[in-house]
């Protein structure tokens, strides 16, 4: 298999040497690696190393765009600090993707910034939610219209232990796999989950398809086992860029990682021909969205 992963040794989060193959290959789903680019805690923050700052109900911890807070526990300070610690990172994480891809800055629509601070391996989820499956990112409720979902992640365990991915095969033989397994689009279906509330918009068929790879991919248990894939693991200090939507991972073990999710128009890509979209539209031969 072609590799997946770009190792990159930059150390600073501007990038200022960077090079037209680096956003191609981003562009063609595969994962930029830095293995040198650290995000540090401050000795203050080092208290937020503990599951326990977790609400038990809630999966991550996450700042909104407004500087909200949610999913954490503790007094009005200690949250006022960790909101600081995540916003820190956001403003980062900013600054790598302004600096590596200047074209995609005045178009991309900041989403909330995570803490994820539980350890993977203990997670009890369904076969549908458990990200320890190799995917593709889609969501059910949220239909994007094949807007893209860029993420930079870094790993910041204290105790040195690896956050550890699965990276599969390139999106278009994915999807040349189980396309024809999808089922068909039904346009009224679409718009009685859109009645019902069930999505926040119409579900477009870019989107049905993008779902039925993702439940595709999680329930074939074979595919899981066999499919041409690499193991990665991300040390501390490292950081790591992909397309979510794009390039197929699964997140074996880890624990306590910082993920900024960005929403990228595809006419802003360098090459909208690589995007999710134009493969699927391309395969398939219709009109999409």
């Amino acid at each position: 298999m072609e590799n997946q992963i770009i190792e990159i040794g930059n150390t600073e989060w501007q990038i200022v040497n960077a090079r037209d193959t680096w956003i191609a290959e981003l562009e063609a789903g595969k994962v930029l690696y830095f293995p040198h680019l650290a995000f540090m805690p401050t000795a203050d923050e080092k208290r937020f190393f503990t599951p326990k700052i977790l609400h038990p109900k809630i999966r991550n911890i996450s700042l909104d765009a407004n500087g909200r807070l949610k999913g954490a526990l503790g007094d009005a300070a200690t949250q006022a600090a960790l909101a600081a610690r995540v916003g820190r990172f956001r403003m980062q994480a900013q600054t790598l993707i302004d600096s590596l891809l200047p074209r995609y800055t005045s178009a991309l629509r900041l989403a909330p910034t995570s803490y994820r601070p539980s350890q993977v391996e203990t997670r009890t989820q369904s076969w549908r939610a458990d990200d320890r499956r190799l995917h593709v990112d889609a969501f059910p409720s949220r239909p994007n219209y094949g807007e893209r979902i860029l993420r930079v992640f870094t790993n910041v365990n204290p105790a040195g232990v690896p956050r550890v991915w699965r990276v599969g095969e390139p999106f278009d033989m994915v999807a040349q796999r189980y396309l024809s397994r999808a089922k068909p689009y039904s346009a009224w279906q679409a718009k009685m989950l859109r009645v019902l509330r069930i999505t926040k918009s119409l579900r477009s068929e870019y989107d049905h398809l993008m779902l039925q790879l993702h439940d595709g991919m999680k329930s074939d248990l074979e595919y899981q086992r066999d499919a041409s894939q690499v193991t990665m693991p991300f040390p501390p200090g490292s950081a790591w860029i992909c397309f979510s939507d794009q390039t197929s991972h699964a997140v074996v073990s880890g624990q306590y990682m910082l993920e900024q999710t960005f929403h990228l128009p595809v006419a802003q890509q360098y090459d909208p021909a690589s995007s999710p979209l134009a493969i699927l539209t391309r395969l398939t031969g219709r009109t999409l969205i």
